[in-house]
């Protein structure tokens, strides 16, 4: 495992369309029991090389009520975006993630986990490809349990969907406290 994340971190495949070049952000172990799959980092994240170390990060660990200790345990949360590497600016946001990252590596990479118990689909890529082209992602979100037990979906946690959770108090009111009790569950098994 740590030789594959090894080789995923070296990739430069996309370098001539990435505006930052390759700088791949992935991490976990063969013993994460919670997989974050996400959009792809943002320029912080890309200069700093440290998954969710931004506004976007800091609103994640609220939602899955962990303190940054924990979240940065490789033991507890594995971080495999759909794009590696940081994709450019758009007009709101950033761009969408690379298209060749996910099935160039998503596979291979979660075929070495062996404790996953639970994966958590951050934003409308990650959800379209893993459960549903056609579904809207409120409703993905609104049906978390369809998913239920092997994925967990969730908006984007960043300040540019701050528009979609106002229009949909219930997400945090509802989706959130079953959300940390999954992972509450999960992180106090031994």
């Amino acid at each position: 495992m740590k030789d594959l994340l090894q080789e995923v971190r070296q990739c430069t495949f996309c370098e001539p369309h990435l505006p930052l070049g390759a700088n791949p952000i992935v991490s976990g172990n063969e013993n994460s029991k919670i997989i974050l799959i996400s959009q792809a980092p943002g320029r912080v994240v890309h200069e700093s090389g440290i998954a969710w170390q931004d506004q976007s990060g800091k609103k994640l660990r609220e939602w899955l009520g962990v303190d940054t200790t924990t979240f940065y345990n490789e033991d507890h949360f594995a971080v495999l975006p759909m794009g590696f590497c940081y994709p450019g600016k758009a007009k709101t946001g950033d761009l969408p993630p690379r298209k060749e990252c996910a099935p160039m590596w998503h596979q291979t990479v979660l075929e070495h986990f062996k404790n996953v118990q639970l994966i958590i689909l951050i934003g409308a890529y990650a959800n379209k490809y893993y459960l549903s082209k056609n579904e809207k992602l409120t409703d993905l979100v609104k049906n978390y349990q369809d998913a239920l037990p092997k994925y967990f979906p969730l908006p984007h946690p960043s300040p540019v969907n701050r528009f979609w959770r106002m229009k949909n108090l219930w997400f945090e009111e509802e989706v959130v406290p079953q959300l940390q009790k999954k992972v509450k569950e999960i992180l106090d098994e031994v």
